[in-house]
């Protein structure tokens, strides 16, 4: 299997080296150069298939050329060694829950999966890899977690500051080894923006051997299509076409969803569901995809003006906006609205919802207003304990901590200051 850049200037390359460099020398986004469907027989026998298996089936036509099955399947093992319940909610609605990680997010699986495969790649090396990313929340924990302890691999995180959660902060701030933190004084676009100046300065990449670990990476962002299986494995006693509705910042998930469904995956149709910063529901309104700084919101983690990956949804649709909306739908939901969709279900049904899957579950409700009688699964990414002031002051309630999240919270916080471009040139130059 072959990947190319998206702005497709240069030659065809290998799943290895697309995971190395995390984006094409031509500054464009790698994609498959094919999609194989599973057969029949694999979807019909799903129920009977382990979670790993389903993932090694997924996956491996992407990955085969540069890792041999069995380091695969040991990689996946790393990978995906918690679970992935999914809970009803309500009639025709039920929420597959991603946060039973060790950072309680969804991101977990991709970081894993993208750690252990540089971990692989890199075993016999003596160079160093220095791995840049930036969060707006929960990508930097997910990473730090993934990537803590790797040989020859460094971990250098930006994120904006006071504009993520106490606790995110603290999971991204407090592991140290070979793993560091940059606060900036900005919002996550002047993180993202600071990364990739630093993947285009030659200074830099002469100095550093540099790749991403946002979802722009293929090796973070492809795994994410197991959890559309995994759902689609739950369900499939019931014989019903799914509705999955996913809370959209960089839209890296909803990408792999779709991946999934050209993999052969029963998926009926796809919402993406903002808070909002809705770059994408006004391109779906009125066709004209125009980038905006980003806004702050209490689901901080899709806080995002200019997502990076629905490019590759556009590509997979052939850049044409009616085909794209047969299987896409796009909705936008402000904090307001976010907060009473958490009293209200929790009201209900006792569920607490965090923000980001409140707006997921906003999404599916709207899909289903003129689709009444679908059968719809909004993914939960992240635990409510990670937004406990939101949850706190709206539900008057403290979810349990988890041990995940206890295990940091009284660790000291070690972080970089910094606020201009050239603070972080000096930083990665020494």
């Amino acid at each position: 299997m072959k990947f190319y850049s998206l702005n497709s200037s240069i030659p065809d390359t290998s799943f290895k080296k697309a995971v190395i460099s995390g984006i094409a020398p031509d500054r464009g986004l790698y994609f498959p150069e094919r999609i194989k469907q599973l057969s029949s027989t694999f979807f019909n026998n799903i129920e009977q298939i382990s979670n790993n298996e389903i993932a090694f089936n997924a996956i491996r036509q992407f990955v085969s050329d540069d890792i041999p099955d069995k380091v695969l399947k040991e990689i996946i093992d790393k990978t995906l060694d918690f679970d992935f319940p999914l809970v009803e909610i309500e009639e025709n609605v039920s929420t597959l829950e991603l946060f039973h990680g060790p950072t309680m997010a969804f991101k977990d699986v991709g970081a894993r999966f993208m750690a252990n495969c540089l971990g692989y790649f890199f075993e016999d090396e003596q160079e160093e890899v220095t791995v840049l990313v930036a969060t707006s929340g929960d990508t930097g924990g997910a990473v730090a977690n993934g990537f803590l302890g790797v040989q020859g691999i460094k971990v250098i995180i930006l994120y904006p500051s006071g504009k993520v959660s106490n606790i995110q902060e603290k999971q991204l701030t407090t592991l140290g080894n070979n793993i560091y933190a940059i606060e900036v004084d900005g919002t996550f676009d002047d993180c993202q923006n600071l990364v990739k100046r630093a993947f285009l300065d030659r200074e830099i990449t002469m100095h550093r051997n540099m790749t991403s670990a946002n979802s722009i990476n293929v090796a973070r962002w492809l795994p994410q299509m197991f959890y559309f299986l995994f759902a689609y494995k739950q369900t499939k006693a019931g014989g019903r076409d799914i509705v999955f509705s996913v809370p959209s910042g960089n839209f890296g998930n909803i990408c792999a969803g779709m991946i999934a469904q050209k993999l052969g995956l029963p998926a009926k149709h796809f919402v993406a569901s903002t808070n909002v910063n809705d770059v994408v529901p006004k391109y779906m309104e009125n066709g004209i995809y125009q980038p905006m700084p980003s806004i702050a919101t209490i689901s901080n983690a899709m806080d995002v003006g200019d997502p990076s990956n629905f490019i590759r949804i556009q590509h997979l649709y052939h850049n044409n906006l009616s085909t794209l909306k047969e299987n896409l739908s796009s909705y936008a939901f402000t904090d307001e609205t976010t907060i009473h969709a958490i009293k209200q279900v929790y009201s209900k049904t006792g569920y607490v919802m965090d923000p980001h899957g409140a707006v997921g579950y906003l999404g599916l409700k709207e899909y289903q207003k003129n689709n009444p009688g679908t059968y719809g699964v909004f993914l939960e990414t992240a635990h409510p304990i990670k937004f406990l002031d939101v949850v706190e002051e709206n539900l008057g309630l403290i979810p349990e901590m988890p041990p995940q999240i206890k295990k940091v919270m009284n660790k000291k916080k070690e972080a970089t200051l910094i606020s201009n471009y050239d603070e972080l040139k000096s930083y990665l130059m020494q």
